[in-house]
């Protein structure tokens, strides 16, 4: 891995920070150029890691207390002074316990604030349901004018972080809690809001994950290809919304065959959107969405969790191996479907 500079941190220090972490230094690095930028949460500055840039930046840091609804309205209010503020809390609890105000005070006016949400998904797997996020990008990317971001690793939470600065209204960007382990060993891969980045490139069958599944996804297409011979395309879609149509219909038209791992529910996430855009075109293909079942998240470790949510290598191989058998086109001519 080569390092990266100009910045307070580099590549190698990926694999012994967490997302979070990377995300509160990135965010010193932004408020060293950026006077606007200021930093809120509600009593999880340590948690959540933008303790960093408020240790940093006492003056332009804000903790409310355990307050999450009265957080979201201090940050619209500072947005409307013409601020920019980095909100952060849980993302269970910037989704749910604060969810009209991300909406009505932030999106309806399409206010400049970022809300960087950790412990997505089930990465806070021991707090159990309760402080699980399986829902929050269903929610968020119901509400007009918000963007919703899920990074891979923390390279792509640098990124992403970087990019929203300059992005115009409200956009919602979900991290993990703990280590998860990078994919990217490099910040240079072509990171672009609303742009999906191809893994690897594949005529077989399409994976289309986000966030921590894509490392797992990069890992099962070089299984698939040694042991069955399968070119497997993996797409890391990254952008919930705006969703990049074009290269989902793509793996469509090429692959025919496509399987989205997501560390949400299966209503209402990424795989929704991407079904949806596949319905809408009239194009016909073999299509699965794999993730949270219509249920409370069980309790346990992350990577047990993974696992039994078929959400880790293994479990991405079976449902390739899965799809792959199955006939569902007699025959090749894929003009007649489109």
């Amino acid at each position: 891995m080569s390092e990266v500079t100009g910045t307070t941190w580099t590549v190698y220090d990926a694999n012994s920070m967490t997302q979070a972490e990377i995300y509160g230094h990135v965010l010193c690095e932004i408020g060293e150029e950026r006077a606007d930028v200021v930093g809120l949460t509600a009593d999880l500055a340590k948690s959540t890691k933008i303790g960093i840039f408020g240790e940093k930046f006492p003056e332009r840091f804000f903790n409310v207390g355990i307050a999450e609804q009265n957080l979201f309205g201090v940050a619209a209010g500072m947005a409307l002074s013409g601020l920019t503020p980095f909100v952060s809390t849980m993302a269970a609890f910037a989704s749910m316990r604060a969810c009209e105000q991300v909406r009505t005070d932030i999106c309806y006016q399409n206010l400049n604030c970022k809300i960087i949400a950790t412990h997505g998904g089930i990465s806070f797997g021991t707090a159990g349901s309760t402080h699980n996020a399986q829902e929050d990008v269903a929610i968020m990317r119901s509400f007009p004018n918000m963007t919703v971001i899920i990074p891979a690793d923390g390279i792509e939470t640098a990124n992403a972080v970087r990019a929203c600065v300059d992005w115009d209204g409200p956009v919602y960007i979900r991290v993990g809690r703990g280590f998860e382990p990078t994919w990217y060993d490099t910040e240079a891969y072509g990171f672009q809001i609303g742009r999906a980045v191809t893994v690897s490139e594949g005529t077989d069958i399409t994976l289309i994950c986000c966030g921590v599944t894509v490392l797992q996804a990069a890992e099962a297409a070089r299984v698939l290809k040694e042991e069955d011979g399968l070119s497997v395309r993996v797409l890391n879609l990254h952008t919930i919304k705006p969703l990049d149509e074009a290269a989902v219909m793509k793996a469509v038209l090429e692959t025919r065959r496509i399987i989205t791992f997501e560390e949400h529910n299966i209503y209402g996430g990424m795989g929704s959107a991407v079904a949806d855009v596949i319905a809408a075109s009239g194009t016909g293909c073999a299509f699965e969405k794999v993730g949270l079942p219509d249920a409370f998240s069980l309790v346990g470790y992350p990577e047990d969790l993974y696992a039994h949510y078929k959400l880790d290598t293994n479990g991405m191989i079976e449902k390739v191996r899965e799809v792959m058998g199955r006939d569902f086109e007699e025959d090749e001519d894929w003009e007649d479907e489109v």
